[in-house]
């Protein structure tokens, strides 16, 4: 299968559960990987036959403005909605690593694969 990537989309939000997390912004480093069929976008080179990236990165931008998660995971999940609400999407990667969470770490991470159903 083909892929799309969105990676290493930096971003700041309020996330994590302890008290000192939720005061301010912290980085995230959100990477997607969109498994989908472009042979149809390569012969025709029209946009509406493929997934359109920079619409899948807006809604990732307004959900993590937005947001207030406590995990990493919910946040994940939540990116793999978006991702697999367009059709053409059959199967999602989301990475998101957190920088400062971990000391004497670069980042803790988590990744998710999720298939459409």
């Amino acid at each position: 299968m083909d892929k799309i990537f969105i990676r290493e989309l930096a971003l700041r939000c309020i996330i994590g559960i302890y008290p000192e997390e939720r005061r301010e912004k912290q980085d995230i480093v959100i990477n997607v990987e969109m498994h989908v069929d472009l042979r149809k976008a390569g012969r025709s080179d029209d946009l509406n036959d493929t997934v359109d990236y920079k619409s899948i990165k807006k809604a990732i931008l307004k959900l993590v403005e937005n947001s207030g998660f406590q995990l990493i995971e919910s946040l994940a999940e939540k990116i793999a909605d978006i991702a697999l609400a367009n059709e053409k999407v059959q199967q999602v990667v989301v990475t998101i690593d957190k920088p400062g969470a971990l000391r004497f770490a670069k980042a803790s991470a988590v990744e998710i694969t999720r298939k459409r159903s």
